[in-house]
């Protein structure tokens, strides 16, 4: 339901936005979002992004993942879309990087070791160091690389993460295999203070440059477009999605979203596991102005 206060919108309960709706851009969370619960993507989403953009509204993915994972995961529907990638410290529209923003050497090698030491403490961790072109890990046992391999195409395995040249590096993920919120992400956030840790899932932590997030990276998106808040949806379920609601006034959080999430949202969407973001796009579309 929306709240009272959503900004341009009358009081009261409603599962949309009014009519008519002056949509220019779509911008989904992929995992608990856009994807399925087994991960998968709904098998309409071509058909959905066609509509899309035979009425001129763009689709962009918002993700933790990897760009190459997006475009490998997406497909041609999405190949001259731009994609925000790596929590947002990466935008891109065709080969054309629109924003982007790198940890520095000392931070990447404090965020590595810190993670080094959690494990020695008892936590079961492991750190990607995610570069513009490559992701990294130096953990090797199968079910560490296997839960990376989810989020990661590009992917070296290496001896030494801090012997990988360190100068590019867009953020350090780690993964606990455990609960983040209730175990490692609070000690990451205390021995690493010079960066930004975002919870972005029930087990990943992202330490990543301290301006660095999804709503900043949608701004210079939406600046490099023309295109305003209020003609902008989000979809998304996960702390690391919050300020993007920020700068959409089209806002849905998914039904299954952390209540973090549902609280600043204007609107809910059905929930991944009932294909909620097409769902919704298709109704919106309906009531295009």
């Amino acid at each position: 339901m929306k709240p009272t206060n959503a900004p341009g919108y009358a009081a009261g309960p409603s599962p949309l936005p009014p009519a008519p709706v002056d949509l220019r851009l779509v911008v989904s969370d992929m995992d608990g979002t856009l994807l399925d619960g087994d991960g998968l993507l709904p098998a309409v989403f071509a058909d959905t992004v066609a509509r899309l953009r035979a009425q001129g509204v763009l689709f962009t993915p918002a993700s933790g993942r990897q760009l190459a994972n997006l475009r490998t995961v997406l497909g041609e529907p999405i190949a001259h879309s731009p994609i925000i990638a790596e929590n947002g410290t990466l935008v891109v529209q065709d080969d054309e990087v629109i924003h982007c923003e790198t940890i520095s050497v000392n931070d990447t090698v404090a965020a590595i070791s810190t993670t080094r030491d959690l494990g020695i403490d008892g936590y079961n961790v492991g750190a990607v160091m995610a570069g513009v072109e490559c992701a990294y890990i130096d953990r090797q046992d199968p079910p560490f690389v296997e839960e990376v391999s989810r989020y990661y195409r590009e992917l070296e395995v290496v001896d030494d993460l801090l012997a990988v040249p360190l100068n590019r590096t867009l953020k350090v993920a780690v993964y606990d295999f455990g609960d983040v919120e209730a175990g490692s992400s609070q000690a990451l956030k205390a021995a690493v203070p010079d960066v930004q840790a975002v919870v972005s899932g029930v087990h990943w932590t992202d330490l990543m440059p301290p301006t660095a997030s999804k709503g900043r990276a949608l701004a210079a998106l939406q600046t490099r477009l023309g295109i305003t808040p209020a003609q902008t949806a989000v979809f998304g379920d996960y702390l690391n999605d919050l300020d993007m609601y920020e700068h959409a006034e089209l806002s849905f959080a998914m039904a299954n979203a952390h209540p973090g999430i549902q609280a600043v949202a204007h609107w809910t969407a059905p929930a991944n596991t009932e294909g909620g973001v097409l769902r919704t796009v298709d109704a919106l579309l309906e009531r295009l102005g």
